[in-house]
């Protein structure tokens, strides 16, 4: 199954300019397995070096945080879109 992996400005340096991502996968977990081996830049910025989603990080598939479905177990349908959502901080008021 193809899924897209939909990526926010902040992150998209880390794999030339593109928003989006597709890949083969049956699960999230797959899905950044395979997007580690392709980018292995982007995938320091989303986990740990235990494999871990890194603290800061949300995934959604849909309008669904994966942490409140099967986590790195969830699958995926083809066409799927999982957005990378990373923390924001900084700033003033």
């Amino acid at each position: 199954m193809t899924a897209n992996l939909v990526l926010p400005a902040v992150l998209r340096p880390t794999a030339m300019g593109q928003t989006m991502i597709a890949t083969e996968a049956a699960t999230v977990g797959e899905a950044l397995d395979r997007l580690a081996d392709e980018w292995p830049q982007l995938e320091r910025r989303l986990r740990d070096e235990q494999g871990r989603l890194r603290q800061h990080v949300r995934l959604y598939l849909g309008d669904a945080d994966i942490s409140d479905l099967d986590g790195m177990a969830t699958k995926l349908f083809d066409g799927a879109r999982l957005h990378i959502i990373p923390a924001v901080s900084g700033g003033s008021c």
